[in-house]
């Protein structure tokens, strides 16, 4: 389990393919100076479990699953990527219950700075958008955000300084795919109703 707030930025230093169609991620951060192998990373909001560490190095297993569902088969060596380690009992709660099991990708529509703040429009198919509200939260590439706007087809998120600050959003341009998790409760409720 996770909140969403992004620890730190780490730098992928390779995405290699595997013989049986995986890939292993190599990623270089200080998070992991105090991380070890089994430990679970969120990685561009996707739960990983960490195989293998060496210093301020980790490998994580890519499978076929985790390929179809998230933009971490897109990464390539020096890409910034989001990391967050799972929740202690003792951890502040400042986002939302995120799981880390990414429900889709969405495609970043536009990236508009407007004076100190940016407005991110998000392309995102009707599966998920059926669980996205106004001031809702949800999970874009591991970051708690909230939704200020839904379309037919998009949702619209405003980005502090802050968050530009700590995150990838930075590096990210329009056309690129995010992971999405929309929020727990929404779909517990969902599943509840029948919908």
């Amino acid at each position: 389990m996770f909140t969403g707030l992004v620890e730190s930025t780490g730098t992928v230093t390779a995405c290699s393919s595997t013989p049986s169609g995986g890939r292993t991620l190599t990623v270089r951060s200080k998070i992991y100076l105090d991380t070890k192998p089994g430990d679970s990373v969120a990685h561009n909001g996707c739960c990983l479990t960490v195989a293998n560490i060496q210093a301020d190095t980790a490998t994580f297993d890519l499978l076929g699953e985790t390929l179809r569902a998230t933009n971490l088969g897109d990464l390539k060596s020096g890409d910034a990527i989001n990391l967050e380690r799972s929740l202690l009992p003792t951890t502040r709660l400042g986002g939302h219950f995120v799981t880390g099991h990414v429900d889709t990708t969405g495609t970043i529509q536009k990236i508009e700075v407007r004076g100190a703040d940016v407005l991110l429009r998000i392309e995102a198919p009707y599966e998920f958008l059926r669980f996205v509200i106004p001031k809702g939260c949800l999970t874009v590439d591991g970051m708690s955000l909230t939704v200020s706007e839904v379309g037919s087809t998009y949702f619209d998120i405003w980005i502090i300084p802050h968050t530009l600050a700590v995150t990838n959003l930075s590096q990210r341009k329009p056309g690129q795919r995010v992971n999405l998790e929309s929020d727990l409760l929404a779909k517990y409720t969902a599943k509840l109703l029948g919908k």
